[in-house]
C-alpha cells in the first residue's frame, strides 16, 4: 500500500504566549518569559514554589452557550475553542467532510479537569451526593478533550485518546499523522491540552522538580543551565489540522508543512526517571520513518523542562543521534511547562519559526552544565535560519519519548 503523505493545513493555539499563533509568535522576539509569582498558590502549605505560567487573552467563542460546555472543563473549553479556529484557518469548519467519516480526532491531555475529579471525591469523603451532574463525568475523564471535540464537531471518524502525560500533544499530533498516511482518514483533528491547577504544582514539588526562584521568576525557568532549579507549571492547549496531501492540494489549501516523520516508545525502566538510550532511540526511528540522514535536520525543539536529570539525558540522546551541529533551544523558558499541551504548542511554534527563518533561543541559558550534552545551544538572542526540516521531541512520565519531524512546504 502506497504511504500517504500528510500536511498541516489549520492551527491554532492558547497559551501563555498569547491566544493566536501570531501573537505567541511576536511575544517570543521580546525575550522575556511568562513566569509570574502566583498569589492563589499562598494558600497551600508546605508548597515550596508559587510559579505558574498561565493562559493570557483567552475567549471562549460566544456560540459556546451552556448546553454546549455542560460537558467541558477548562481543559477541554480550550481544547474545543483551538480546534474551532484551527478548522477555520484550514477553511473546513463548515465542509461536510469534517462531520462524515473521512475526519477523526486524535488528542489529549495528561487528565480530565481536576475540579471535576475533586467533585466525586467530595461525594466519597462526604457520604453527599451534591456536586455531580450529567455532565462530571465527562469533564472527568482522561478522553475529555478528544470526546468533546468529536460532539461538538459530529465527526464520525477514529478517536484516539493520547492522554499520555507530557507527550498527549506529541502523541495526538503523531497519532493522527499515521492514519492519515497509512489512508484510514483523510483530515485529523490532533493537540493537546492542559488547565492549570494547583494539585498538578503539587506533583511536582513533591518530586522536588519546581524551581522555588519565587523572587525572581523572570530568570526560571533556565533548561540546561548550570544553575537551573526546576520547572515551571503552565496551561494551554494547541491543535493542528492535518490533511491528506492530494485533498489538501485538492481543494486549494495553504499548508504550513509536512509531517514526514514520527516515532514513539517507552523506556520500560523507571517511571519517573529518564532514559537517554531509548531517547535517543525514538530520535533516530523518527529520522528512519522519514527516510533522513541527521545532519538535514536544521533545528530541534527540545524538550527542555529545566530539570537536572532530565536535561542531562535528553541533551546526551540529542548529541548521540543528530551530532552537536544542529541549532537547538527550548521553548518552555518562555511558556513554563505546559503539560499536556506542549507538544502540539511547541509543534505550532516551531512551524511557525521555520516558516519565518528565525528561532527563539532558550532563555536563561547563561552557562551551559557541563554535563548536558555539547550540543549548538541557541542563547542570548534569535538566530536567523533557512532550514528545510525540524525535529520537535517531547518525553512524559512512564518512561514515554516522542520524536516529529516536519519539513517546509516550497
Amino acid at each position: 500500500m502506497t504511504s500517504k503523505r500528510v500536511v498541516v493545513t489549520g492551527m491554532a493555539l492558547t497559551s501563555p504566549l498569547g491566544s493566536s499563533v501570531k501573537s505567541a509568535f511576536n511575544r517570543l522576539h521580546q525575550y522575556e518569559n511568562c513566569i509570574e509569582y502566583d498569589t492563589k498558590l499562598d494558600a497551600y502549605e508546605n508548597l515550596y514554589t508559587r510559579l505558574s505560567a498561565r493562559v493570557k487573552d483567552f475567549k471562549q467563542p460566544d456560540c459556546f452557550n451552556r448546553k454546549v460546555t455542560r460537558t467541558m472543563g477548562d481543559v477541554a473549553i480550550m481544547a474545543v475553542t483551538t480546534a474551532r479556529e484551527a478548522l477555520l484557518d484550514a477553511g473546513l469548519l463548515d465542509n461536510s467532510i469534517i462531520s462524515s467519516s473521512e475526519t477523526g480526532v486524535s488528542y489529549g491531555s495528561s487528565s480530565g479537569s481536576l475540579d471535576a475529579i475533586l467533585d466525586f471525591y467530595s461525594m466519597h469523603i462526604d457520604k453527599k451526593v451534591r456536586n455531580l451532574n450529567s455532565g462530571s463525568y465527562i469533564k472527568m475523564m482522561p478522553q475529555t478533550t478528544a470526546v468533546n471535540i468529536s460532539l461538538y464537531f459530529k465527526t464520525h471518524g477514529r478517536l484516539v485518546n493520547a492522554s499520555t502525560a507530557c507527550t498527549s500533544g506529541a502523541v495526538g499530533i503523531g497519532s493522527a499523522y499515521e492514519l492519515i498516511k497509512n489512508g484510514i482518514q483523510t483530515v485529523m483533528i490532533s493537540g493537546g491540552a492542559e488547565e492549570f491547577h494547583p494539585t498538578q504544582v503539587g506533583i511536582f514539588d513533591t518530586l522536588y522538580a519546581t524551581s522555588t526562584k519565587n523572587d525572581t521568576p523572570k530568570l526560571t525557568p533556565s533548561p540546561f543551565d548550570v544553575s537551573r532549579d526546576g520547572l515551571v507549571i503552565g496551561e494551554g492547549a494547541g491543535t493542528l489540522i492535518l490533511e491528506e496531501y492530494e485533498h489538501a492540494t485538492a481543494r486549494g489549501a495553504k499548508i504550513y508543512a509536512e509531517i514526514i516523520g514520527y516515532s514513539t516508545n517507552t523506556d520500560g525502566t523507571h517511571i519517573t526517571n529518564p532514559n537517554s538510550e531509548t531517547m535517543g532511540i525514538v530520535m533516530q526511528q523518527a529520522l528512519d520513518a522519514a527516510k533522513l540522514p541527521a545532519k538535514e535536520i536544521g533545528y530541534i525543539n527540545a524538550h527542555g523542562t529545566g530539570t537536572k536529570y532530565g536535561d542531562i539525558a535528553e541533551t546526551k540522546a540529542t548529541e548521540f543521534v543528530l551530532g552537536n551541529n544542529t541549532p537547538i533551544s527550548s521553548l518552555k523558558s518562555y511558556t513554563g511547562h505546559t503539560l499536556g499541551a506542549c507538544g502540539a504548542i511547541e509543534a505550532i511554534l516551531s512551524i511557525e519559526m521555520m516558516n519565518n527563518n528565525w528561532f527563539c533561543p532558550t532563555l536563561n541559558l547563561k552557562e551551559v552544565d557541563q554535563d548536558c550534552g555539547q550540543l549548538d545551544y541557541i542563547k542570548d538572542g534569535g538566530r536567523n535560519l533557512e532550514i528545510e526540516y525540524f525535529m520537535t521531541n517531547n518525553f512524559a512520565f512512564g518512561g514515554i519519548n516522542t520524536s516529529l519531524i516536519f519539513k517546509r512546504m516550497q
